[in-house]
């Protein structure tokens, strides 16, 4: 019943703007701070590979070993799409464009932040786009989801039909 009326409803739609605008000023302000004020994520994740050791450790030891092994060795990689996926979700969720799929990037990002021992805003950042992403389209509904979604959603006919066109005839004789 609740999902339903995420889904569908009017109210819920007008309140999933101010949710998504505050998820998305969020995210778009760490990234462009990130973006223009030299950011590093190596002391980052060094931290949290030091915080899986101990009696109550804060990272778990499989997550430490992947931020050991595989983020560690592409902090580089790290330093670009951090600042980049922050920034993205944040102007997707503030437009209203891809909502869906932004919201479920910005609880990708939030969970690897939880996993990795920060707990600051996180949980309740990642609560809310729970809520965006169970809503579907509705999330988006009051922004340019309404203008960009129906056009997607046509454009495998469309491009079906072209790339027919285009093939020669076959020749029933």
């Amino acid at each position: 019943m609740f999902n339903n009326w995420l889904r569908t409803n009017k109210v819920a739609a007008f309140i999933l703007t101010f949710v998504r605008i505050y998820l998305g000023y969020t995210w778009f302000t760490g990234g462009i701070h990130k973006l223009t004020g030299g950011f590093d994520s190596g002391g980052f994740l060094q931290g949290a590979i030091a915080n899986s050791t101990g009696d109550h450790p804060a990272v778990q030891g499989w997550w430490a070993a992947f931020l050991e092994h595989a983020a560690l060795p592409g902090v580089d990689l790290f330093n670009v799409l951090i600042p980049l996926g922050e920034t993205l979700v944040g102007l997707g969720l503030i437009l209203g464009m891809f909502t869906t799929f932004a919201a479920l990037m910005a609880m990708v990002m939030n969970t690897a932040f939880l996993l990795s021992g920060t707990v600051s805003t996180n949980v309740q950042m990642l609560l809310l786009e729970c809520f965006i992403v169970v809503a579907a389209t509705n999330g988006g509904r009051i922004g340019l989801d309404r203008w960009v979604l129906p056009y997607f959603r046509q454009f495998p006919r469309n491009y079906t039909k072209t790339i027919q066109s285009l093939l020669p005839k076959p020749n029933m004789n």
